[in-house]
């Protein structure tokens, strides 16, 4: 038969509201209450009914994840991550794709958060830059963390997890140029993404810290997409004799794997005759040949702390959670795409 909460309340020796109030996480409970009633929660194998919990109360029990990326590798990571700690916090997940460019972007919204009652949301790029959104779940009064590129500031500690995509494209950049290259072509993702100007003055400041001259035409404006990599890498090496350039930095894996394929189509050997970098270390990182060297991005880490972050902020600041990160640098992790000059 089915373990329900009463037979928790009497294996505990408590109340039914009292293994209610453990399993909903609220901060007033004492530690030696807490414990009597999860040991026998585990002692049981009590699975609470979700739904129920939605129901029965104001307390809602749900969270979402709103996303608008292109890149299924980022979306099934940041997912994990969220899941992940949702099953720790006996809570469910709704994952809300949306397209930030939609004129209904903001009815639609209301719509799911209405539907859903969610407690709250986790937002990723570039739906957590817009302010549009963000004013509008300030006016819901619904909590909210996003998922942003660039470096912490104290105005937005408690609502913000920061990838430092500036340093990592700096080392990335820096990287190429300890090996001999000079002239680095540099393909672009969305405009539309914060990442990609953080990733782009990165590039620049690496290069001005090596006394190397900025070149506008190295840099291609592209899309976080195979196609535009193909596109970036075919556009800088057309006319090479004048660019003589002799590394490309792709702005994702994406565009870094399909910036090699283009080079390949063009007789040109990776890294001998050309060195590619990526960003992220995506599967595509590593299905190519030769391997992409790129940064490490843990998109599963990054949002499982988003996730931690966020449950803080619905149980309130008398239980905040002290061990969560919220600034993470991607790492590099060269391989065999770049290699000194010749």
């Amino acid at each position: 038969m089915k373990v329900t909460i009463n037979d928790v309340a009497k294996l505990a020796g408590v109340s039914m509201k009292t293994v209610s109030r453990v399993i909903n996480k609220e901060p007033s409970v004492r530690k030696k209450t807490y414990d009597i009633v999860m040991e026998a929660v585990n002692e049981l194998n009590y699975q609470p009914n979700l739904a129920a919990r939605n129901l029965a109360g104001t307390s809602s029990f749900t969270v979402g994840l709103v996303y608008d990326n292109p890149n299924a590798y980022y979306v099934i990571d940041m997912q994990n991550g969220v899941l992940s700690r949702c099953k720790d916090e006996g809570y469910e997940l709704v994952i809300h794709p949306c397209t930030y460019t939609d004129a209904n972007m903001e009815a639609d919204f209301i719509t799911m958060i209405k539907r859903s009652r969610l407690a709250g949301l986790v937002l990723t790029p570039p739906l957590s830059e817009q302010s549009s959104i963000t004013n509008l779940l300030d006016e819901l009064n619904i909590h909210y963390v996003r998922v942003l590129s660039g470096r912490p500031t104290d105005d937005d500690q408690d609502t913000c997890i920061y990838v430092n995509d500036y340093k990592a494209a700096y080392e990335i950049t820096t990287h190429l140029l300890t090996h001999g290259h000079e002239n680095i072509g540099f393909i672009c993702g969305d405009k539309e993404h914060k990442s990609t100007s953080e990733r782009l003055e990165g590039y620049k400041a690496a290069l001005a810290d090596h006394n190397t001259q900025f070149n506008n035409e190295f840099v291609y404006d592209g899309k976080y997409s195979f196609e535009s990599g193909v596109e970036g890498a075919k556009a800088l090496l057309a006319d090479n004799n004048k660019l003589a350039i002799t590394a490309i930095l792709g702005g994702n894996d994406e565009m870094a794997a399909g910036a090699l394929f283009a080079s390949r189509l063009m007789g040109i050997a990776i890294p001998e005759q050309l060195s590619i970098t990526g960003f992220e270390d995506s599967p595509f990182s590593r299905q190519t040949w030769p391997k992409l060297t790129t940064a490490h991005q843990a998109n599963d880490v990054i949002s499982q702390h988003a996730a931690r972050l966020l449950f803080t902020k619905t149980r309130g600041a008398r239980n905040q959670d002290k061990d969560i990160i919220t600034s993470f640098t991607p790492s590099i992790v060269i391989r065999e795409s770049s290699g000194p000059k010749q």
